[in-house]
C-alpha cells in the first residue's frame, strides 16, 4: 500500500483538487484507492458528495473507538472510497498530543488497511502541526502543490526546514507547479529556472476556471472536462508521479 500525501501550509493552491482528481485517475487505471479527508473544512469530502460526518469524531478513531474500515465511505466511482472530513479533526493535535509515540499515530490506523488498498491519499490541512507531522511521517510520498511566486517558494523552504527538523526524509517531498499562468513574467521565470534544493516535478497545473468548477460539479476535473486543458495536466501528474 503505497500512501501519499498531498500537503502545503497554505490554503489555496490546489492542495485538494490535486488529492481528489489523483486519486480519481489512480482508481481508473483499477488500483484499490483511499482518500482520508483529514482538512476539517471537508473539502474532498464536498467535491465526493459525502457528508463530512465520522461517528465519534477524530477522537473516536485516536482512542480505537472507531476503525477505519468502520468509517469508510464508497464514492460514485469504482475502486475509489473515503474516510471523510469531520469538524472534530480541528482538535487532532490536542488529542495526539495524549499519547504514546504520537507522531506515528496515523501510521497505526492506517496500517490494518495494507490488504484491502493499493493507494491512499492524505488531504492534509494547511498547517505545521503534530498531524501534520504525523501525516508527512505516514507517507511514502509528500506531493507539495506550489504556485510559482516568491513567496510559495518561501513556504516550499519551511517546509524542507521542519521535515528535516522532524527527521522526515526530504527524498520524499515532490514539488510541483500549480495555478500557472505563462502570460505573468514571474511564474514563467521561476519555471525556468526552479529551485535546486527539492525535487521539481515536471507537469504543472494550469490556472484554469476548470479547477474551480470542481466545486459546482462536485467530480474530478477527467470526469467533467475530461480533454481540457487541467484534466491533461491532471493525467499527466499522475503518471509522472506513478512512474517514479
Amino acid at each position: 500500500m503505497k500512501i501519499i500525501a498531498c500537503y502545503n501550509i497554505k490554503g489555496g493552491i490546489g492542495k485538494t483538487a490535486t488529492a481528489v482528481n489523483l486519486a480519481y485517475l489512480a482508481a481508473q487505471e483499477g488500483a484499490r484507492t483511499l482518500v482520508w479527508d483529514l482538512d476539517p473544512q471537508g473539502a474532498a469530502s464536498f467535491y465526493f458528495r459525502i457528508k463530512p460526518k465520522v461517528k465519534k469524531g477524530g477522537k473516536g478513531l485516536l482512542e480505537g473507538k472507531k476503525t477505519l474500515d468502520d468509517v469508510i465511505k464508497g464514492t460514485d466511482f469504482p475502486h475509489l472510497d473515503l474516510v471523510p472530513a469531520d469538524f472534530s479533526y480541528r482538535h487532532l493535535d490536542l488529542q495526539l498530543d495524549d499519547f504514546k509515540k504520537s507522531d506515528a499515530r496515523l501510521h497505526k490506523l492506517l496500517k490494518p488497511l495494507k490488504a484491502e488498498y493499493d493507494t491512499v491519499f492524505l488531504d492534509s490541512p494547511p498547517s505545521i502541526s503534530l498531524i501534520s507531522e504525523n501525516i508527512l511521517k505516514a507517507s511514502n510520498t509528500i506531493i507539495v502543490p506550489t504556485i510559482p511566486t516568491t513567496l510559495s517558494l518561501r513556504t516550499l523552504d519551511q517546509i524542507l526546514s521542519f521535515c528535516e527538523k522532524t527527521g522526515i526524509a526530504q527524498s520524499k517531498i515532490l514539488a510541483f507547479f500549480s495555478m500557472v499562468d505563462m502570460r505573468k513574467k514571474l511564474h514563467k521565470q521561476i519555471i525556468e529556472n526552479p529551485p535546486q534544493n527539492v525535487r521539481i516535478l515536471k507537469t504543472c497545473i494550469p490556472y484554469a476556471s476548470d479547477v474551480e468548477l470542481m466545486g459546482v460539479h462536485r467530480q474530478p476535473v477527467s470526469v467533467f472536462a475530461k480533454n481540457s486543458k487541467a484534466s491533461l495536466a491532471y493525467q499527466k501528474l499522475w503518471q509522472e508521479i506513478r512512474n517514479l
